[in-house]
């Protein structure tokens, strides 16, 4: 049987206090993203899709998923999704790409897309700085690694391009809000898969089609 090529789905997911508000609506999207994942391994059946999926707060980092099938994920509840605390951001991203990036060592044939899902700025880091985030960054961004940064409530496009990050997206705090942001995940993340079917350039442009969006905020 012919081995399929790897996608790997890189969630890191800010659970501190500030996003108790949202939090129904952020797990309902979760979700959904999940079931989208599930469906796009179906429509592209030369990939194999995993999910790696780490929530953060001033608390520690959750890694709830490490290089799972999407086929064997399970939804996540508000037994699972407890918000509280600070947003160390930095020191997830550096945890949970490191630790990606380190199990990929020696393979080839893949590609990683991270997430990143924030309602505010760092505030609480302790092991890693914004530096450290922007050259790791830098450096997988020239080995098939796609960035991506969702935020709202903060300057996203700011600390996203201090970050090296070119794919934003902002959303408004809002029930409504936050179901239109997953909804251009999942078709950006389906143009996603598509690109690589046809070997074209998945760094960048992964929210082209949403440029318009930005500015009705």
């Amino acid at each position: 049987m012919e081995k399929k090529h790897q996608v790997h789905n890189l969630i890191i997911l800010d659970e501190s206090g500030s996003m108790e508000t949202i939090k129904t609506t952020i797990i309902q999207g979760f979700n959904e993203l999940v079931q989208t994942i599930q469906g796009i391994e179906k429509q592209f059946p030369e990939q194999e899709h995993f999910i790696s999926f780490v929530s953060f707060n001033g608390l520690g980092q959750k890694l709830l998923h490490f290089i799972d099938p999407a086929s064997k994920l399970k939804q996540i509840d508000d037994k699972i999704y407890k918000p509280d605390a600070s947003t160390p951001l930095f020191d997830a991203m550096g945890f949970s790409i490191n630790k990606l990036k380190q199990s990929l060592q020696g393979q080839t044939d893949y590609n990683v897309l991270v997430t990143i899902l924030t309602d505010g700025e760092e505030n609480a880091s302790k092991e890693f700085s914004g530096n450290d985030i922007k050259k790791l960054v830098e450096e997988l961004k020239q080995n098939r690694w796609t960035f991506t940064y969702i935020g709202t409530d903060h300057d996203v496009e700011k600390i996203a391009l201090s970050l090296s990050i070119n794919n934003t997206m902002i959303f408004a705090k809002s029930e409504a809000g936050i179901k239109n942001m997953f909804m251009k995940e999942q078709s950006a993340r389906a143009k996603y898969s598509q690109k690589i079917r046809s070997k074209e350039d998945t760094t960048s442009n992964y929210f082209d089609d949403t440029e318009d969006d930005k500015n009705k905020k």
